[in-house]
């Protein structure tokens, strides 16, 4: 039996710039700090001049002919390099698409579970998957599946839309919904009955007989 391989407790290699001593051509063309062309001049002229400056010679372009480098602050250029890509990397969202599992005899604290758990993902920007399970003779009642899973996309119609109505798809029925990019205008129904006019009639007044009255008609 071979032996196991140690593990290697070496830190891994990192891969240094090109800066400075560590360019090794004899011949390079030089671009200023502020963009001015120094031209095709030697390795040692070009450390002279960063070196006079107080910056770095910076390798930026190795297949070109001679080689360019750029004099400008290493340091401040690789903070400002990884501020970019950190900004970049926040603005950028992955889309993902993720799954609520149901079965078509949910109960309502269990469907109110989903629901939560929909919302959560389509606010992060998440597309959902929602699928019904059927097992054994269920497969049957694709009609009650169907009727949930649309019940779903008209609870979640704020804030979401339908990308593929309900389908079935081997023994399950599944939905997607994808995060509503426009907000939803809902047509108001409400029936102003105050405001129609309503046609009342009003009896006459009675009028209340008077004891001389009663007494002239007894007579």
């Amino acid at each position: 039996m071979p032996p196991r391989p140690r593990f290697d407790r070496r830190a891994p290699v990192r891969e240094l710039p090109n800066i400075n001593d560590r360019i090794s051509y004899p011949k390079l063309r030089v671009v200023d700090s502020d963009g001015t062309q120094l031209g095709v001049i030697s390795r040692e002229e070009a450390l002279d001049v960063a070196k006079d400056r107080e910056l770095d010679l910076v390798l930026v372009s190795e297949k070109a002919d001679p080689p360019v480098c750029r004099i400008m602050d290493y340091g401040k250029f690789k903070f400002e390099q990884e501020k970019k890509a950190k900004e970049a990397k926040k603005k950028s969202h992955q889309t993902e698409v993720k799954e609520v599992k149901m079965r078509y005899k949910i109960d309502q604290h269990d469907y109110e579970v989903r629901i939560g758990h929909a919302i959560r993902f389509l606010k992060s920007g998440d597309k959902v998957k929602c699928t019904v399970i059927f097992r054994g003779r269920e497969i049957q009642h694709t009609a009650l599946a169907e009727t949930l899973l649309r019940r779903m996309a008209k609870d979640l119609e704020e804030q979401a839309e339908v990308q593929q109505a309900p389908k079935r798809e081997g023994r399950n029925m599944i939905m997607f919904l994808t995060p509503r990019k426009t907000p939803l205008v809902k047509a108001e129904k409400d029936e102003k009955k105050n405001s129609r006019a309503v046609r009342t009639i009003t009896a006459p007044p009675r009028s209340i007989a008077s004891p001389r009255n009663i007494e002239k008609e007894n007579i």
